[in-house]
């Protein structure tokens, strides 16, 4: 059975972030993610035109769960912080960033979720 990759940014919906921030914020999830991956995984994630799914997690608290659920199915995950240039304080935890990895595997963590509107 062949594996569909996928990769997932769960964003933080408490914060209220502009459009413009949110979409920093799940760029640097992706890219970070992304580097932390298998380079098989990358490469084939790639030629499969790279299918991403941003999805929303209540709080800070349901981001970090959702952290420790990948850890423990070793999923690549990459959480991301702010540097506190712009709308956030320094260090706040704005996204998690999953895979590319099995899109069952991470649909085990992230199934739930809904999208980010």
């Amino acid at each position: 059975m062949l594996l569909t990759l996928k990769q997932v940014i769960v964003m933080r919906g408490d914060l209220k972030l502009s459009l413009g921030k949110a979409a920093a914020q799940a760029s640097h999830a992706s890219v970070s993610a992304a580097l932390k991956s298998k380079k098989t995984a990358l490469k084939k994630w790639q030629l499969e035109g790279q299918k991403k799914v941003i999805l929303k997690a209540r709080n800070l608290e349901e981001l970090i769960a959702l952290k420790k659920k990948c850890d423990r199915l070793g999923l690549t995950n990459s959480i991301i912080s702010d540097a506190g240039r712009t709308e956030l304080a320094a260090g706040t935890i704005t996204a998690l960033g999953i895979g590319p990895d099995d899109e069952k595997k991470i649909d085990k963590v992230t199934g739930s979720l809904p999208l980010l509107k």
